[in-house]
């Protein structure tokens, strides 16, 4: 099985049909009538901003989330005309850009909003924003106290269109008691500032607090929108919600082995001889390590597919280099493809699998692959067409 695409490094092959099938997935859980939001933030979690957003829009996507401001800007630029929401909201010297690009920025605080109601003035547009609520996870947004206030002074800014209303659960992908009674918790404080901002008149079109945990949950079923993250991706929030809906990750990240040696018994193996071995071995070197977002974490801890085999990391991740153990491969051969994560002959590594071997979470995984990974893009089974890629 040799490597088809590239020579001497790790690539990404990424699978816009599975894009489509984990949409579809989301939308048989949320019917027909929700929104959906498509959180593309940080390269699409490392699948590509641009031609993720294309596909998602061509698959008639409702609305994108980026992290900041010059997320936004790029999809513009690439092309892409669906409604753009900053999550992370904008400072105060943004809104001449906001405005330019018909981009719609959270909001959590007056001092932005003062800001973007002056741009708005100046130049006789309204600008619609969506407000962030604070249920709980003292991260971003109103405090729910305070809700009250903010959107008592916030009716006298006439250039900004509240058009939606938001917070974030923070447990919701966990199933333990405690973070459930919370995810409760959280639900009824932001239950609690909706009624507080009817009091007021104050409504607004759209309500979204679902991630891709409760919209495999099903919390919070009145919401009219929700923002789906990994679960786009393929992978799951959480190793407990993989029996829930069956998903297709998008991404399989591979490499290349380029020397297999033989090593005798307690020979030291890579930086600081943090694994020795205990047989006559077959040891393989391949062509990805943590610069390409092959995290150091997996070092005598990851495992690879090497003709669909599972061949064991030794010794430490290197920057460019990992060393396997491919004595129960027999057949491998310098130049054999090798799968980091995806599958290969009916085996599979999952970004799940390799965040759990890695004490990390999955988006760290996927947001890991770095700059450098080339990815290519793939649909029906065919390599995309270049204009695709970004």
């Amino acid at each position: 099985m040799k490597n088809s695409y590239c020579s001497h490094y790790a690539w990404a092959e990424i699978d816009l049909d599975a894009l489509s099938f984990n949409l579809t997935q989301v939308r048989n859980l949320v019917g027909k009538e929700k929104k959906i939001l498509a959180v593309v933030k940080a390269n699409a979690y490392g699948h590509g901003l641009v031609p993720v957003a294309h596909e998602l829009e061509a698959l008639g996507i409702d609305f994108f989330g980026v992290a900041f401001l010059e997320e936004g800007v790029r999809l513009r630029t690439a092309g892409i005309t669906k409604p753009i929401v900053i999550l992370g909201g904008v400072f105060p010297s943004q809104g001449e850009r906001v405005i330019a690009f018909n981009l719609t920025p959270v909001v959590y605080d007056l001092a932005a909003a003062q800001s973007l109601e002056a741009e708005g003035r100046r130049q006789r547009k309204r600008i619609p924003v969506h407000i962030k609520i604070d249920t709980g996870m003292n991260r971003l947004g109103v405090p729910d106290e305070a809700v009250k206030e903010f959107f008592v002074r916030l009716k006298g800014l006439d250039h900004l269109e509240i058009e939606g209303i938001l917070s974030h659960f923070s447990s919701v992908h966990l199933r333990n008691a405690e973070s459930q009674r919370f995810t409760k918790s959280q639900a009824e404080r932001y239950r609690t500032g909706l009624a507080a901002l009817r009091d007021l008149s104050i409504t607004a079109p759209l309500l979204h607090m679902g991630n891709s945990a409760s919209i495999i949950e099903g919390v919070m079923p009145e919401l009219t929108m929700v923002r789906a993250g990994l679960i786009l991706y393929g992978a799951y929030p959480s190793k407990d919600l993989e029996a829930a809906v069956p998903l297709k990750p998008m991404m399989t990240l591979k490499a290349t082995v380029i020397q297999i040696r033989a090593v005798a018994p307690d020979v030291a193996i890579g930086y600081g001889r943090t694994f020795s071995t205990k047989r006559t071995s077959r040891i393989a070197t391949i062509t990805a390590g943590y610069g390409d977002g092959y995290t150091c974490r997996l070092s005598n801890r990851g495992t690879v597919l090497i003709r669909g085999k599972p061949a064991p990391v030794v010794g430490s991740v290197c920057m460019d280099l990992t060393m396997v153990d491919i004595t129960e491969v027999p057949d491998a051969k310098v130049g054999d493809e090798v799968v980091l994560m995806g599958s290969q002959e009916g085996a599979t590594i999952s970004a799940n699998d390799l965040a759990e071997w890695s004490e990390i979470i999955p988006y760290e995984i996927l947001c890991g692959v770095s700059q450098r990974v080339p990815r290519i893009y793939k649909k029906h089974g065919e390599i995309a067409p270049k204009e695709n890629e970004g």
